[in-house]
C-alpha cells in the first residue's frame, strides 16, 4: 500500500511543472496556432479635422460700474454715441456746449479734459461672446507607427503612435469689444466766473447713451492663428476577419480610445500684438482713463499673452484591412474617426501686478478623420 501511494505521489509531482508552467493561449511570447503574436507597421498618417469653430467667450476685469473718462477727444465721444433718437439729441447738446467751450478757450485741440469729461457707466465689458469667431485645426501629415499584439488569430490590441506633428490652427472672424453704457459729463472747472457758467452747462447735458464696438483682433489676419505640437497616442482592440495563411486580404474593425496632449502652443504675432493692445485698453479703464481706452492708448500695464490648449480624450472607431505579401510582410490601410474636442484658453496678464486683465475661451472641435497607409512585419 505504501509503495502504491509512493508511485502516485511521484506521478503527481512529475506533472506539476507541466501544469504550473502551461502557457495561456492568449498571453504568450511564442507564435500562436498558425499565426504570429506581434506585428509592427509604419507609414503615412493623414488627419483631416472635421470640426467647425465654436465662438469665443471673453471675460475682462472691467466689472459693471462707473469709471472716470479722463482726457478724451470730442470726436471719440461723438463716434461712440448710440445711433438712436435719444443719442442724436444728446450729441447735439454735447456739440453745442463744446462749441461754446472752444470759443471761450476752455477746450483746446478738440480735447475734453478730465475736469469736464466726467464718468461712464460701462455694463458690457465684463463678459461677452463673439459667436462668429473661433479656431479650427488644419489638416496634418506625419509618420504613423502601429504595434499589434495578437491574442488569437482574429483578436488583437493595437497601440498607435508616431512622430508628433506640428498642427496649424486656423482662425475665423473678427473679435470686437462692445461698449454699452451711459457717459455723464461733469463740470469741475475752477476758472473764476466762466468756469462756474461752463460747469452748469456741462452738467446740464445729462447722460449720453453709448453703443459702439472696439476692434480687438481679426483671427483670420494670417494663414494660421496659432500652432502646436500634438501628441496623439491611442489604443484600439481589433477583430480581423479571415485566417492567417489562408486569406491574404483580411479586413478588420476596431474600437478604442485616443488621448491628445499639446505642447509648444504659439499664437500668431499679429494676434498677440492685438491682445497686448486690448490689455492696455482694459487697464486704461481700470485706471480711470476710459477715453484713452477708446483711443487705443498705452496704459500703465505691461501686458503679456499666454495661450494653453487642454488635454483631451475621445473614443475612436476604425475600419481597415491588411494584405499579406508573405507570412511576415504585409501592407495595411485604415480609416479612423474620433469625435474629439478640446478647450483653448488665452489670457492677458499685467506683468507689473500679476493681475489677469482678459481671459478668452473657445472650444475646438477637432473630430479627426484619420487615414493610414503602411507596410508592416510580423514576428
Amino acid at each position: 500500500m505504501k509503495k502504491r501511494m509512493l508511485y502516485i505521489a511521484a506521478g503527481i509531482a512529475a506533472t506539476l511543472p507541466t501544469i504550473s508552467f502551461a502557457e495561456s493561449p492568449y498571453f504568450s511570447l511564442k507564435d500562436g496556432d498558425g499565426f504570429k503574436r506581434f506585428s509592427l507597421s509604419a507609414g503615412w498618417l493623414h488627419a483631416m479635422p472635421q470640426g467647425k469653430p465654436n465662438g469665443v467667450n471673453i471675460n475682462t476685469s472691467v466689472k459693471k460700474g462707473d469709471y472716470a473718462v479722463g482726457d478724451v477727444q470730442l470726436d471719440t465721444v461723438t463716434n461712440a454715441i448710440a445711433n438712436t433718437k435719444e443719442g442724436a439729441a444728446q450729441k447735439e447738446k454735447l456739440l453745442g456746449v463744446a462749441k461754446l467751450g472752444t470759443t471761450l478757450g476752455l477746450i483746446e485741440n478738440g480735447t475734453l479734459t478730465s475736469n469736464m469729461s466726467g464718468k461712464a457707466n460701462i455694463n458690457s465689458l465684463e463678459s461677452w461672446n463673439s459667436a462668429d469667431a473661433g479656431l479650427k485645426a488644419d489638416n496634418v501629415d506625419t509618420l504613423g507607427i502601429m504595434a499589434n499584439y495578437f491574442f488569437t488569430d482574429n483578436i488583437s490590441l493595437e497601440f498607435k503612435a508616431g512622430i508628433p506633428p506640428k498642427v496649424d490652427i486656423k482662425g475665423q472672424g473678427q473679435i470686437n469689444a462692445p461698449v454699452l453704457g451711459i457717459a455723464t459729463p461733469e463740470g469741475k472747472l475752477d476758472t473764476p466766473i466762466i468756469g462756474g457758467i461752463a460747469n452748469g452747462l456741462i452738467n446740464g447735458i445729462g447722460g449720453i447713451p453709448l453703443d459702439t464696438q472696439i476692434p480687438i483682433t481679426n483671427l483670420a489676419q494670417s494663414k494660421k492663428a496659432a500652432s502646436a505640437t500634438a501628441w496623439l497616442p491611442a489604443a484600439e482592440l481589433h477583430y480581423q476577419f479571415g485566417k492567417s495563411g489562408v486569406n491574404k486580404f483580411r479586413p478588420y474593425i476596431g474600437v478604442g480610445v485616443m488621448y491628445a496632449h499639446f505642447t509648444n502652443v504659439k499664437l500668431d504675432s499679429g494676434i498677440n500684438q492685438d491682445l497686448v493692445a486690448a490689455g492696455h485698453m482694459v487697464q486704461n479703464v481700470l485706471d480711470g482713463k476710459a477715453g484713452a481706452a477708446l483711443e487705443g492708448k498705452t496704459s500703465s500695464a505691461d501686458p503679456s499673452v499666454k495661450v494653453k490648449a487642454d488635454d483631451a480624450w475621445a473614443p475612436m472607431a476604425t475600419l481597415g484591412a491588411t494584405y499579406d505579401f508573405n507570412d511576415r510582410w504585409f501592407g495595411v490601410g485604415s480609416v479612423t474617426y474620433a469625435p474629439m474636442s478640446g478647450d483653448a484658453k488665452i489670457t492677458v496678464v499685467n506683468n507689473n501686478t500679476g493681475k489677469e486683465l482678459i481671459q478668452a475661451n473657445t472650444k475646438i472641435d477637432i473630430d479627426p478623420l484619420i487615414t493610414y497607409l503602411g507596410v508592416g512585419y510580423r514576428f
